[in-house]
């Protein structure tokens, strides 16, 4: 089992990037939301579009990966676009965070460096 297994609706590819899609409710429309470096960035991307497209997700949140980081601009009905922009926006957030934190390995370099 791969490392982001944990989090709900995401896979990785086979050359090591993470991928999110969800299933638009009452269609068998599948919407794409992207394609990340991070699992933490794929699952907030599906997490964003869970929350906007599931008029009952309100009152789930504990269904999603990281609750406490939606937006504060996203709701419940928005449309699929909208959802894919704010999701993949949120998402690429998160990945240019994990790209520019340094690990502990190079920290540790960089103070005895």
């Amino acid at each position: 089992m791969s490392s982001g297994a944990k989090y709900r609706g995401i896979r990785k590819r086979k050359w090591g990037k993470w991928v999110s899609e969800i299933r638009v409710p009452g269609s068998s429309e599948r919407l794409w939301l992207g394609t990340y470096t991070s699992p933490e960035a794929a699952a907030v991307a599906h997490d964003i579009a869970y929350y906007c497209l599931r008029p009952e997700s309100s009152s789930s949140l504990h269904k999603l990966n990281f609750p406490s980081m939606l937006p504060p601009n996203v709701q419940p009905g928005m449309s699929p676009t909208s959802v894919q922009k704010v999701a993949s926006d949120a998402a690429m957030a998160i990945d240019a965070q994990f790209l520019t934190t340094p690990t502990p390995a190079q920290q540790h370099a960089d103070n005895y460096g």
